[in-house]
């Protein structure tokens, strides 16, 4: 990060409340859900303010040893149960809760973004949008499944020198943040990416700049 960060617009909570109902998939990724099929799943993307007023976003980073996606960062999510009633806001709001013991009261909802395919799992992923209006405590709640639970500055995420593209042997390539200590690529990247651009909040960064892929994550689905 460098010394000085540059402060978000103050309006930057409008700005995300207008995406839901005005993006389409395709200006999120090039990757759009099939006519039918795929595995249902949904992300909540939140977004709170620090004691000093400076919004963040939640992000989740996979335990070390896990099978699958080891170490990978992720917002909040995961795929929907049959008691979320077919509901996107349900499976990621009960996600959520289960992953970090985010309390639920607290968020509010600004709306669904257009659902995302991942090709690699076949998972439809339908991305929440919402506002940490009364944040609550957030903490690691298994850690075979999650090694960390993060607040991460929306200023640190567009700062430029944390900026960087990356490219994983299937082809796939893609955006980077690194920012605490985290290593933010593949769908969670893109999909953050695009949101912070689409709201005008992203600043100009370097994209011809690449970063080799950490060994752990080159053996694993974007």
């Amino acid at each position: 990060m460098t010394d000085a960060v540059a402060p978000v617009p103050a309006d930057w909570l409008e700005r995300l409340r207008a995406l839901p109902g005005s993006v389409r998939a395709e200006d999120l990724s090039s990757f759009t859900p099939p006519p039918e099929g795929g595995r249902e799943s949904a992300v909540l993307v939140l977004v709170g303010q620090d004691d000093d007023g400076r919004p963040d976003v939640l992000l989740t980073e996979r335990a070390a040893d896990m099978r699958s996606h080891p170490g990978q960062v992720s917002f909040p999510g995961g795929s929907a149960d049959p008691g979320d009633g077919g509901d996107p806001v349900a499976t990621a709001l009960r996600e959520a809760h289960e992953e970090t013991g985010l309390d639920p009261a607290g968020v509010e909802v600004l709306g669904v973004l257009p659902a995302l395919f991942l090709p690699p799992s076949g998972f439809v992923v339908t991305p929440v949008l919402a506002w940490w209006r009364a944040p609550s405590a957030v903490r690691v709640v298994d850690p075979a499944e999650c090694a960390a639970v993060v607040r991460v500055p929306v200023a640190e995420l567009v700062d430029p020198a944390n900026r960087s593209r990356t490219r994983h042997p299937s082809g796939y390539t893609g955006p980077v943040f690194e920012v605490r200590d985290l290593f933010v690529w593949g769908f969670t990247a893109g999909l953050l990416s695009q949101v912070l651009s689409l709201a005008g909040l992203d600043r100009p960064w370097d994209t011809s700049r690449f970063v080799p892929l950490p060994e752990h994550h080159v053996g694993a689905r974007r």
